[in-house]
């Protein structure tokens, strides 16, 4: 389910659930954050990839929709987010999902060319975290943000590239070859640019409608029609409600 390999100062974290896409649950987010904290404690750069042709699939979603999953993978990006040491995601083939704020959590992203992100929440009648928002408009704009958060459209590797969501396009490899170069730099003064970049009012508080508006969209019977339309292999059909 995890693969952990190291060379030198770099730590390389591997999703290795292909059966599933890389789909994130909740054993595979506590592995992920146990070994993101006991990384940073011996690398000086942690490179975080997935196993096969696809980085993630998202969440795996048999089981997100359970209070201890939501709480579980906010607590493991909020672990990559903190640890005092900088994390390259290396996206191979694609992100979906919580996939991209798995990247989104990481300091720095490598994307190969054919990959591409997505975050289709609004065609699974839910809805996706302040943070996250926040995050991927600080990021990108948010122009850029809306078409990938409201029009549920896919980015590819090229156009991420372009918005500033990838630093740089290249394989796995060529993530590990500049994690190598980071790791050689000043690690306080990586410490210190990581706090100040995460700085950025995306942990501040909801407002009260906010979170209202995100439990309406999680509760809906959208976000059930959607589940049944998945396991009946059809479109759903929204009706706001």
């Amino acid at each position: 389910m995890l693969g952990v390999s190291r060379d030198g100062e770099v730590v390389t974290i591997e999703l290795q659930r292909p059966q599933r896409r890389n789909a994130l649950n909740e054993e595979l987010i506590g592995r992920l954050r146990a070994a993101v904290e006991e990384a940073a404690t011996i690398a000086r750069v942690i490179v975080l990839t997935g196993q096969g042709p696809l980085f993630s699939a998202g969440a795996d979603l048999d089981g997100v929709y359970s209070d201890s999953f939501l709480s579980g993978l906010l607590g493991m990006l909020r672990t990559i987010e903190t640890v005092p040491v900088p994390v390259i995601s290396a996206i191979n083939g694609g992100a979906l999902g919580a996939g991209v704020q798995l990247a989104l959590a990481s300091d720095l992203r490598v994307m190969t060319p054919d990959s591409f992100i997505a975050i289709p929440a609004a065609k699974l009648g839910i809805s996706v975290d302040r943070w996250t928002v926040r995050r991927l408009s600080n990021l990108i704009g948010q122009g850029p943000a809306r078409t990938i958060l409201m029009g549920a459209e896919r980015v590819p590797a090229a156009d991420a590239y372009a918005f500033g969501f990838a630093n740089k396009i290249g394989t796995l490899a060529d993530a590990q070859a500049w994690a190598a170069q980071i790791a050689e730099l000043a690690p306080l003064s990586l410490r210190h640019l990581k706090l100040v970049f995460n700085d950025d009012d995306t942990r501040g508080p909801d407002t009260a409608e906010q979170i209202a508006a995100l439990d309406a969209a999680w509760q809906s019977s959208d976000a059930q029609e959607a589940r049944t339309a998945r396991r009946e292999k059809r479109s759903a059909k929204f009706e706001g409600r």
